[in-house]
């Protein structure tokens, strides 16, 4: 996903187990214990840039510890909507995301800089095998082949609706070209708190289904959703004690309310990346 780039400061990606993929493309891949916050500090010392990949308490200690090594620049694991889109309280697609924010700007005076990297959603929730196809996406629960808005080998499709009865309408970016944007916005001065990136901006989810359509040439059966239905999918779920059910349901209504919808991608116009178009990467993604 990422692709090391030269001339900077030093760049760590922390992890529990070995990354093959990262580090056959030249990242330093540290294995680390979270459970040991002082020998985590260690391993940090004279690191420029953490990018997380852990969620959570664990990302929690690894913000602690990067603190108190010095570290100066800090990107949590969201790589999602903006964290300014989602609801105030309680949120159930959470996990821990909010926590970690708050510990970011409790050493933000302290002179440790942190981003989220915001790309919306990820094209290859679209491709054979879903994320998890990708190697991502495991923890969300919701990684599989049509676990969210449409299953395109089955041609089957949800679209939510906004309470206006307008459609929701989402952004989206390939993994693989959120893995080019991040290695550029490491040549950046100064980080905001939040870095905007999409392949696709603002697109409504019928139009989205109708890539998909084109693609595989056939039309999808479509199940139309206003939040009230959509609720009612969230409470069958809960009933049946379907914890993917819920989740799922938690997806479409997080899209309903614009989670992943954002306007100023501010990262596509401060560094030079060109990304993939949806339909494109698409017909490629099904090609066999």
């Amino acid at each position: 996903m990422l692709q090391p780039t030269v001339n900077l400061h030093p760049v760590l990606l922390t992890g529990q187990k070995q990354k093959p993929q990262l580090t056959a493309k030249g990242w330093q891949v540290v294995i680390v214990n979270y459970n040991n916050p002082q020998d985590l500090a260690f391993k940090l010392t004279g690191v420029h840039t953490v990018i997380s990949t852990v969620s959570g308490p664990p990302q929690r200690v690894l913000i602690d510890a990067a603190a108190q090594a010095g570290v100066r620049r800090f990107a949590p694991s969201e790589f999602e909507g903006a964290p300014s889109r989602r609801p105030q309280g309680a949120d159930a697609l959470d996990r821990g995301k909010q926590a970690a924010l708050e510990r970011l700007r409790h050493h933000q005076p302290r002179g440790m800089q942190y981003t989220s990297f915001v790309c919306g959603i990820l094209y290859e929730r679209f491709r054979p095998g879903g994320l998890i196809g990708s190697g991502i996406g495991r923890g969300s629960g919701v990684g599989g082949e049509g676990d969210y808005l449409m299953n395109v080998r089955q041609a089957r499709a949800q679209i939510p609706r906004q309470s206006n009865g307008q459609l929701a309408r989402i952004c989206l970016t390939s993994a693989e070209d959120v893995g080019k944007f991040v290695a550029a916005a490491l040549g950046l001065q100064q980080w905001p708190t939040e870095l905007r990136m999409c392949g696709e901006e603002r697109l409504d989810v019928s139009r989205v289904v109708q890539m998909a359509e084109v693609v595989k040439q056939r039309r999808f059966e479509r199940a139309e959703h206003s939040p009230d239905s959509l609720q009612s999918l969230l409470q069958l779920a809960r009933a049946r004690q379907d914890i993917q059910a819920q989740l799922r349901a938690l997806n479409l209504i997080a899209t309903a309310n614009g989670r992943y919808d954002f306007a100023s991608p501010n990262l596509n116009s401060l560094v030079h990346v060109t990304p993939k178009r949806f339909q494109a990467w698409l017909q490629e993604a099904w090609r066999n």
